[in-house]
Formats: structure tokens, sequence, C-alpha cells
């Protein structure tokens, strides 16, 4: 798996809907080693860090084929960054990917936390309401990672898997069931007692299984 770009972005308001949204969604690749830190890769920043952001949010990545597909069904060229990824990854099979898989890039140490889930921002950055409906329906949701280590990045390096996760649960589990399956109490309670999951969604399926969401 290979990085071929790294984008950040910072907050920026724009008209939506009739009326004015702030958003990071928009990012712009950068040239030259950058450094990863805890929360985010430098010079880059959340504009609502009660639903992006964080430990178990630090960087989004997203795979190349994943563009490919989504040229074919929109019918047109894609800019870079179009899905708000920090990293844009060749021969990244994000649906492989499972919650807490390590992985070396460059100088730093990530670990797979959770996929994203559609929010009316991608309907922002396309400029059409439907590509939330779409994003979620395609199940290409990509990959949020936290930061074990920091350290620099660089486009050009390799994601390198270092350690597969005991207990095997893919990353998107969390957006199939709460999306889609909602009936998998099996897999639920398996993400609930998920020791590396983020406290939210263990905390939001553990009240799904008790009927109080």
């Amino acid at each position: 798996m290979r990085i071929l770009s790294i984008a950040v972005g910072t907050p920026r308001e724009v008209p939506w809907a009739g009326r004015i949204v702030q958003t990071s969604i928009f990012k712009t690749p950068v040239d030259g080693p950058v450094m990863v830190r805890a929360q985010n890769i430098e010079g880059d920043r959340q504009s609502d860090r009660k639903v992006h952001g964080g430990e178990f949010k630090a960087i989004y990545a997203y795979a190349a084929e994943d563009y490919d597909f989504w040229r074919e069904k929109l019918g047109r060229e894609l800019e870079p960054a179009n899905f708000g990824e920090n990293l844009l990854i060749e021969n990244f099979n994000a649906a492989r990917i499972c919650i807490g898989d390590r992985f070396t890039a460059g100088g730093a140490e990530l670990e797979a936390a959770q996929p994203r889930l559609p929010c009316y921002k991608l309907g922002v950055r396309f400029g059409d309401a439907r590509m939330v409906k779409e994003f979620a329906a395609a199940g290409r949701w990509g990959v949020y990672f936290r930061v074990i280590r920091e350290g620099l990045l660089q486009a050009s390096d390799t994601l390198l898997l270092m350690q597969n996760d005991p207990e095997k649960i893919p990353v998107y589990d969390v957006a199939r069931v709460f999306v889609r399956d909602r009936e998998d109490l099996a897999m639920m309670r398996r993400l609930a007692a998920h020791p590396r999951l983020d406290p939210a969604w263990r905390e939001w399926y553990r009240g799904k299984q008790n009927g109080n969401c």
C-alpha cells in the first residue's frame, strides 16, 4: 500500500442550502514531509470536533481504487481530496482492515479505528446533496486512524501492516451495522466489547442492545 498524496485543510465558510456552514472538507495536497500529530496531520484542522477529529478520527484515509469506482459512477473527474481525506492510498483494501490493526507509515505508527459515516458535508464538497445517500449505499467509507506514534510522513511512503488485531472485526462492520443491519445483535455485542473501538461507539452499541437508542 503506497501513499499517493497527503492533504490538509482548515475551516472555511461556504454557502449551502440557503445558509452559511463551516467545514474543513476542502483539503489541498501538500508537498514534502509533514508531521503526523496525535490529533491530526500538521496543517490540518477540523471544524466540528463533535463529529470530526479527536483521538479516534485523527487521520482519514481513502483508497485510490475507490476513486475509480466514483469516477465511473458519477461520470466525471474528481478533484484532489474530494472526499476530505488526508491520505489517498494505492492498493488500500479498506473493507479488509480490522479495528485495531496497526500500521507504520513513514515515521508514524497508526491504528485503524473506525469508518467514516456519511454527513451532509459530503454533499457540500460535491455540490450535490444526493451524494450523502450515494456514499452510504456504496459502502466505500474509508478508514479513520488514531495515531500511536507521531512521526514524519510524505507521499510515496508505504503503509505497512505491522500487526493484525486479534478480534478480527472489520472496520466497515461499524458502519454496516449502524447504517444497514441494525438487527445484527451478535455483531453489536462484539463491537460493544471491543477494547480498541472508540468508547463512544461501544456505548452506542451497548445502548442499542438495551433498547436505549
